[in-house]
């Protein structure tokens, strides 16, 4: 299902401080992706609404939604410092989720 969207589980996760403000959805609020990443607390890589794919019937896009650190796709960053960007992508693509240093690396495959 077109667009696949990506982005950080936030709701119910413990809060680096307690006087950190509370999330702002509620709980029952509709979903924003069709897959969460759930990062341990401290962990900034993922942005809530951080990527997603789409295709056009003839190619597949990877679309930074405007997150922070962006996404590397075969080395090079895509979107970052909430700018967004988009890049095609082939069949065999790494995809890291967030900086060098994310735990969150898939290679894109076709088929």
């Amino acid at each position: 299902m077109f667009p696949f969207r990506i982005g950080r589980e936030s709701r119910g996760l413990p809060r680096a401080a307690p006087r950190t403000l509370g999330d702002r959805r509620k709980p029952a609020s509709g979903l924003t992706n069709e897959l969460y990443l759930g990062e341990p607390a401290g962990a900034s890589n993922v942005s809530r609404e951080h990527l997603q794919i789409q295709h056009n019937r003839s190619r597949y896009v990877l679309v930074d939604r405007q997150s922070a650190c962006g996404t590397i796709v075969e080395g090079a960053v895509v979107g970052g410092q909430h700018r967004g960007g988009a890049v095609q992508l082939s069949d065999g693509d790494v995809i890291i989720v967030g900086t060098s240093r994310s735990p969150f690396v898939f290679k894109f495959r076709l088929g």
